[in-house]
């Protein structure tokens, strides 16, 4: 496995890849067996292998945020060295906005809403952050989960908005036993509320209404911003012991009156 550490080196190897089929996983870090199954899958349908690391500044609206968000670059390289991974690309941020943040992607206003609404500026540092390493990776296809349901929508948006020749494959979220979604923000969970959290899967699973959902989770404890359906989907985002938690579920999945506890 090659770690690349400068754009340089990266780009340097990445030519010498020319005629092999790559995939390619984009990560912020601290991964879990949501993001192994995401290697997984780009191991088996591709040629190359390639993962990178990189909290990226643009997308924390908080810094304090950003300062909290878990980071552990060896152990995640010991565990993309155990699941087969070609390249990892680990750049400093002056790598990766060499001219600061001035020249971004924007979004229509019309798509300001959910995470972009609670988390100004989310968004457009997603996207932007997406199409440098996409440009620079170049791969045949590039796998995100369906946890980040509205980023998912926004990526698959980019790259036909953008002619990008890169494929979006979009992939299950993984679960832990009780329900809950695997993210890197659960490790920041007190014992207390790691056995509350998988109840917000359990509300969106199961009650008829976006509202009635709410109302359950809040009196769970959940501080909730918003439980909402768009795309097929209902998602939410709440806080709970100060840790903001997000999932979704397919409408179709959601079981119907008689079959609910």
């Amino acid at each position: 496995m090659r770690v690349f550490e400068t754009l340089h080196d990266w780009q340097a190897w990445r030519q010498a890849l020319e005629g092999r089929s790559v995939g390619f996983v984009p990560t912020m870090g601290a991964l879990h067996a949501g993001h192994a199954s995401l290697i997984e899958r780009c191991r088996a349908e591709n040629e190359v292998a390639v993962v990178s690391i990189f909290v990226n500044p643009s997308q924390f609206n908080d810094p304090r945020d950003l300062e909290r968000y878990p980071r552990d670059l060896d152990r995640d390289l010991l565990l993309l060295e155990q699941l087969g991974t070609d390249g990892v690309i680990v750049p400093a941020a002056h790598e990766i906005y060499p001219q600061g943040y001035g020249l971004r992607v924007e979004l229509p206003a019309c798509d300001l809403v959910l995470e972009a609404a609670y988390r100004p500026g989310f968004l457009q540092g997603v996207a932007t952050v997406v199409m440098k390493l996409l440009n620079l990776v170049r791969a045949e296809r590039a796998y995100f989960g369906e946890k980040d349901y509205q980023q998912l929508m926004l990526v698959t948006a980019l790259t036909r908005e953008f002619f990008l020749p890169t494929e979006i494959v979009a992939c299950p979220t993984i679960r832990e036993e009780s329900g809950l979604a695997l993210s890197s923000r659960n490790t920041l969970l007190s014992s207390e509320a790691r056995a509350v959290a998988p109840r917000l899967f359990a509300a969106l699973s199961a009650e008829d209404t976006c509202a009635l959902a709410r109302e359950r989770l809040e009196a769970l404890g959940f501080i909730v911003e918003y439980v909402e359906e768009r795309w097929s989907r209902r998602l939410a985002a709440a806080y709970l012991d100060g840790v903001r938690l997000i999932d979704n579920v397919a409408l179709a999945e959601i079981a119907e009156p008689s079959h609910r506890n």
